[in-house]
């Protein structure tokens, strides 16, 4: 029996698979082109890692004085603004000290008003022993004028002869009492004596004791790791919570060394968190290079001087600053994951070895305890100082 002629259908469907094949190419080779196209204007300046994490500031609150603990005003995940009291140590011992400091610095200035004083008690002493002087030279000269006469006896001229010398003795040492008493005088003010300013001083010593016994918020953040009970006797330096403020966070991202070569500072990145997805993306740009590798900072380095090194391509961490509008918006966490893509075409940035200029003026002190100090001593001076 002879074979069936192929119908029309079955003998076009060769070509029909050909035309097909042929069409599948030409959109492979399309899409490729568009695509190397794309890479060459835009992916290759792209530096992609989702090794990344969020990072911050862990600011451990400590004492600055010992003592038993009071009151506690915070717990974990509470948000406090800087200033805001945290811990209240018992101020018992503090108050006492500050009592005493304030009589000793009362008492050292009616000390040193008495030596000021001195100093006319000494004049007048001298003019008192010069008057003497005086009376007793003429009490001679009279007598030896008329000794000749044998009005006056001997015997008595010689005894006003040795009160004569006790007087100028007396005057002598009332000089000398004047002159030591100016020494510690002269040249200087109740206010500046230095017993006064050593008083003073431990007045201010004893007020910051008194002061610093009420732990307040350095930063404003939220609170982590209190691990402080009411009751506890804790010592000065001793970890009692932590603050973090959550608006000063940045994004360590590791890339891997060879990703490093066309970075700088001030490059634009994009991030998205695991915790909010692809819908919130982060904007930021490059700050700095870390001093090293994770594996140079690990509790146990690797040691590479062995017979069987494998040769392991190590991260380095870049610094990312967040937005802080941002930041406001879709609050972040310390330790959340990251997935952080930089765009490398704008090179014209400082390397990210940069040397960063630092002022070397010492900030000025927040703490206003110093000057309530020194306000309560001039005020404790003023009181006793009297008139001059």
């Amino acid at each position: 029996m002879s074979q069936a002629n192929p119908t029309k259908d079955e003998a076009l469907a060769p070509t029909k698979r050909k035309r097909g094949m042929l069409i599948l190419v030409i959109l492979f080779l399309l899409a490729g082109i568009v695509y190397g196209i794309y890479w060459f204007i835009h992916s290759r300046y792209l530096e992609t890692t989702d090794d990344a994490y969020v990072a911050g500031h862990v600011i451990q609150i400590t004492p600055q004085v010992g003592g038993t603990v009071q009151a506690v005003h915070v717990e974990d995940t509470d948000i406090v603004k800087a200033g805001a009291p945290l811990v209240d140590l018992d101020r018992a011992d503090a108050k006492v000290a500050v009592d005493q400091a304030e009589a000793a610095l009362a008492e050292a200035v009616r000390q040193v008003r008495t030596l000021f004083a001195n100093n006319s008690t000494y004049d007048a002493q001298i003019r008192v022993r010069q008057a003497e002087v005086d009376r007793y030279r003429q009490d001679i000269a009279r007598r030896e004028a008329i000794a000749s006469t044998g009005a006056v006896a001997l015997e008595e001229i010689d005894h006003a002869r040795d009160a004569l010398r006790g007087a100028e003795a007396a005057l002598a040492t009332a000089k000398e009492q004047l002159a030591a008493n100016r020494v510690l005088t002269d040249g200087t003010q109740v206010e500046q004596y230095p017993t006064v300013q050593r008083a003073a001083a431990k007045l201010e010593e004893t007020w910051l004791a008194w002061s610093r016994a009420n732990v307040v918020a350095p930063v404003s953040g939220q609170i982590a790791r209190r691990n402080v009970q009411v009751g506890q006797r804790v010592a000065p330096g001793t970890p009692l919570m932590a603050v973090v403020p959550l608006d000063s966070l940045w994004v360590d991202a590791n890339f891997k060394e060879g990703q490093l070569s066309n970075m700088r500072v001030g490059q634009e990145a994009r991030m998205t968190a695991d915790i909010y997805g692809s819908k919130v993306v982060f904007t930021g740009h490059v700050v700095g290079l870390g001093a090293g590798t994770g594996a140079a900072f690990a509790l146990l380095p690797a040691q590479n001087a062995t017979g069987n090194w494998i040769k392991v391509v190590q991260r380095v961490p870049v610094r990312i600053a967040l937005d802080p509008k941002q930041l406001q918006d879709h609050p972040l966490r310390i330790g959340l994951s990251m997935n952080v893509e930089i765009d490398t075409r704008h090179a014209g940035g400082e390397p990210l070895t940069r040397v960063k200029e630092m002022d070397t003026q010492n900030a000025a002190s927040g703490d206003g305890a110093i000057e309530q100090a020194r306000a309560r001593a001039k005020e404790i001076i003023r009181a006793n100082i009297g008139k001059q």
